[in-house]
């Protein structure tokens, strides 16, 4: 590790300004500040300091995304050899057969390797087309305004393939991406000004522009030419008889059910969701207050009923594991840059979230998943939920301010 800093104290000369590479040291400074801890520091009493930073704080979100990503692997692979050994297939043809041919595991779905290596021919190609056209808009920015690469590109790679289904358009991912990343994020001058979560924003405008290939009644979940409707497609045309039929609650819960790579599993969420406020970088406020409103008012609606609508059916409990209620509540809804910055706010911030995203489901069966789109509206709604808080602040200090003449 020595000669690796050693090298790149001797390059660095080379991307300062005047250098001759001058242009890339958004790049260097990169793959310096990922490999090792930022060599200047900050001195002097006014500055408080401790061991939180910006690095720090993506990787945290990153750690806490290893269940769902373990989840998309093996319940990607699990559906796709559940499906071949519905369909009589002994291999699952293309490039991913070829490999899972070589490797010579075999398509069992009760096998544990097999599921996660078949998966992970699904998660791998959709991750590294992801990383890199975001990475090289990310860079392609930072040079232009002589800007450091921020770390936030590190979750927002992650956070959009998990968002994805499996068999999605290689060229898709790289549209979505592009436009979440330069239209949600770098046309507001990057991280930390931007007001929309920019995964969301990539996945919004693949679900809009190309509906079929994220959505629908025939979302695929396992070999070619198998579709299969996920459980609020079910539920928006069938109601929840045929939902109970086609999977179980605690298959939902755990996540082995159709559904997009790494939003099915309300478990892994969880698991996700301890260690984001156990460390202090989630919400834990946004997070109850958005499972609290969700759960309230499908109840509400339940109640209610409907005789042509079958999603007033849907129950609280099965709104939050159906879907991606889960991983848009623990990591998109508590993005700290697009959230509602204050204590109070972020309350009302997750009770909109939880309440859109009942209404949307519910309501306008047309759009069976309304996580993204009720996100999406928190995010819009969130500087002006905290202008009002801190405004309704100071007129109570006020008031209780008295001024003698």
């Amino acid at each position: 590790m020595k000669l690796l800093r050693d090298l790149l104290d001797q390059a660095e000369p080379l991307f300062h300004k005047g250098g001759p590479l001058e242009k890339g040291y958004a790049l260097y400074e990169a793959a310096d500040t990922f490999l090792y801890t930022p060599g200047r520091v900050t001195n002097g009493p006014t500055h408080v300091r401790d061991s939180i930073d910006l690095k720090r704080t993506m990787i945290t979100v990153v750690v806490a995304l290893v269940p769902c990503i373990f989840m998309a692997l093996w319940n990607t692979g699990y559906q796709a050899n559940l499906a071949m050994q519905e369909m009589g297939l002994s291999t699952a043809g293309g490039w991913r057969g070829v490999v899972m041919d070589i490797i010579g595991l075999g398509y069992s779905p009760s096998s544990f390797i097999a599921n996660i290596l078949h998966g992970a021919l699904y998660f791998l190609p959709v991750f590294l087309v992801c990383n890199m056209v975001g990475g090289l808009w990310e860079g392609l920015f930072a040079t232009l305004r002589g800007h450091e690469i921020n770390e936030g590109f590190l979750v927002t790679g992650m956070l959009f393939p998990l968002t994805l289904p499996p068999t999605i358009p290689l060229w898709q991912v790289a549209l979505g991406i592009s436009f979440g990343v330069v239209v949600g994020k770098e046309v507001f001058g990057g991280t930390g000004k931007n007001f929309l979560n920019p995964a969301l924003t990539g996945r919004a405008f693949l679900y809009f522009a190309y509906p079929a290939a994220i959505s629908g009644n025939a979302v695929w979940v396992g070999a070619d030419g198998y579709t299969q409707a996920t459980a609020l497609g079910i539920g928006a045309e069938s109601g929840m008889n045929a939902v109970r039929e086609s999977v179980s609650f605690m298959d939902s819960f755990l996540g082995i059910i159709p559904g997009s790579m790494g939003e099915t599993s309300a478990l892994a969420c969880l698991i996700g969701a301890v260690i984001l406020i156990a460390t202090g970088i989630g919400s834990w406020r946004i997070i109850v207050s958005m499972a609290l409103s969700t759960f309230i008012f499908a109840e509400l609606l339940h109640l209610i009923g409907s005789d042509t609508n079958p999603m007033f059916e849907m129950n609280g409990l099965w709104h939050m594991v159906v879907g991606g209620f889960a991983f848009g509540c623990v990591f998109m809804a508590t993005d700290p840059v697009s959230s509602s910055m204050t204590e109070r706010g972020r309350w009302f911030y997750g009770a909109l979230i939880g309440v859109m995203t009942v209404l949307i489901r519910v309501i306008n069966p047309a759009f069976p998943e309304g996580v993204m789109l009720a996100i999406l509206f928190g995010n819009v709604f969130a500087p002006v939920i905290d202008y009002v808080v801190v405004n309704a602040n100071i007129k109570r200090r006020l008031a209780r301010t008295v001024v003698s003449s």
